[in-house]
């Protein structure tokens, strides 16, 4: 029977590629290349046979994401626009989360620590009102390898080096979980210490609320760090921005964090989107508290980022100061995420929205 393909290169874990490349110990080689230099071909691979280069052309394509268009802010967050191979475009972003420090004698007294934000799919079904990815509607899912791959090219165009440490989080376009297998397959990809080596403790997914899929993510007890977008304290309000939650709604998701594995050093982070006169009052800060009553939750407060058309509008830094320091007085830990690239397409949708339409 001939053995299933799959799509790229990347979508292999290192068992997987030394399962199928014999001996075996190429498949080790190989990984070395893609993961810790950076090639982008075969050809590059200065220590595998000819013969075999010629095989892996053949069966085992290296798929590239091209560099559409980058954005980089003042703060040092770059946008990216990739270009798949159907010609499909998804983003991406490095966060510079803080910056290389040098003392007077030139020597590093911190180095830079960095998050990439990826993407899991072409568009989203979730149609939150907020995003500007939904207005696109849903196109595929992408596949292991175009996830991997985001942050290869990422580390190649900044010339990150192989044993830097970085964060990734899945929360760019698309939903994680209704991209399921290909998602979970990326975290084992991600973690090869022959490979990445991105701990899988240094990986967070964040969803906008598929509570079965949460349930089943927790049973596979994979290591990594759960976000849940809740947004909102009442089921009214969240089906507005988020109308999958009449189909999961916010009962049937706390329900599945309880049952969520936590690393006993970490918690599970509550993305709440902060949006003017929708869900900045403190009667919601109430309403949160009582939600997270029982769970080991820590609350992140994002200030609303507007982009054109959009009808909702960025919070008074006031309000999320007082919304935020009457959780911590109730003892829930709450932290205010200070938006980056305001100065660039920052926002989910916003480069590629600005490429299809030309603008510069």
């Amino acid at each position: 029977m001939e053995r299933k393909r799959l799509n790229s290169i990347y979508d292999y874990t290192l068992d997987e590629l030394k399962s199928e490349l014999k001996p075996s110990f190429r498949a080790k080689q190989v990984y070395n290349w893609l993961y810790k230099k950076y090639v982008n071909s075969y050809d590059e691979m200065k220590n595998i046979p000819k013969d075999l280069i010629e095989i892996l052309k053949k069966d085992y394509p290296i798929e590239i994401l091209e560099i559409v268009k980058k954005e980089q802010s003042l703060d040092g967050s770059i946008k990216y626009l990739f270009r798949l191979r159907d010609g499909h475009t998804v983003e991406a972003v490095l966060l510079l989360m803080k910056k290389r420090v040098e003392n007077e004698d030139g020597n590093v007294e911190q180095s830079e620590k960095y998050t990439v934000c990826i993407s899991t799919q072409v568009g989203c079904k979730v149609g939150c009102s907020f995003c500007l990815t939904a207005k696109g509607g849903f196109v595929r899912n992408l596949t292991v390898g175009e996830i991997v791959n985001q942050i290869v090219q990422i580390k190649r165009d900044n010339d990150i080096a192989e044993n830097k440490s970085l964060n990734i989080v899945y929360m760019g376009m698309g939903e994680p979980l209704d991209n399921y297998d290909n998602f979970v397959h990326s975290v084992k990809v991600f973690s090869e210490l022959d490979g990445l080596a991105i701990s899988r403790r240094r990986q967070t997914v964040s969803t906008s609320g598929l509570s079965t899929k949460i349930e089943k993510l927790g049973n596979e007890d994979l290591g990594i760090q759960l976000a849940i977008s809740l947004h909102a304290v009442d089921d009214e309000l969240r089906s507005e921005l988020i109308p999958m939650n009449k189909a999961y709604n916010i009962k049937s998701i706390i329900d599945a964090v309880k049952k969520f594995p936590v690393d006993t050093r970490k918690k599970v982070m509550f993305e709440y989107l902060v949006i003017k006169d929708k869900n900045d009052d403190i009667d919601s800060a109430k309403k949160l508290l009582k939600l997270l009553d029982g769970i080991k939750a820590k609350v992140n407060l994002i200030y609303f980022n507007p982009y054109p058309g959009t009808s909702y509008q960025r919070p008074q830094r006031d309000d999320m100061i007082k919304f935020q320091e009457y959780l911590i007085t109730k003892g829930l830990l709450c932290t205010i995420r200070e938006s980056k690239g305001l100065d660039i397409s920052a926002a989910c949708g916003q480069l590629k929205e600005k490429e299809a339409n030309g603008s510069s």
